[in-house]
């Protein structure tokens, strides 16, 4: 046995979200997750097709590597595609949603610091257009 596990098929590991924060279908895997508040997490979270993240922010900067599909990240000021291979850092405080397009599935790895996020932030133009 290598000493080292590989983990080349992260789809079969994967299990539904029960979390309150998402709209739409969505899968997620703890890659690690040291369960301290200084520690990094890193997650892979699987969007279906028009599903995404509430929006909110961070009390720590968050970046996304996207691995599948096609997604969404919005700020207050802005709203970019993001495709596979994408690597995008949002710094801590800022208002932001991501998730999938509403034409295709979507996969990102998020690697964060520990510490807080706000849900409940004001929805802004969250519902405005996305499935324009």
């Amino acid at each position: 046995m290598p000493p080292f596990p590989i983990i080349d098929d992260l789809r079969s590991r994967r299990a539904p979200s029960t979390a309150s924060w998402f709209e739409g279908s969505v899968q997620e895997l703890e890659l690690y997750d040291p369960g301290a508040s200084e520690g990094s997490m890193i997650w892979a979270v699987w969007f279906d097709a028009g599903s995404r993240a509430k929006p909110h922010a961070h009390s720590f900067d968050q970046t996304l590597h996207v691995t599948e599909g096609e997604g969404i990240l919005a700020t207050e000021t802005s709203r970019q595609t993001l495709k596979v291979g994408d690597w995008v850092t949002i710094p801590a405080g800022v208002w932001h949603w991501h998730g999938a397009t509403p034409q295709s599935d979507f996969c990102h790895v998020t690697v964060q610091r520990g510490g807080a996020t706000d849900w409940d932030v004001e929805r802004k133009d969250f519902d405005e257009g996305y499935g324009a």
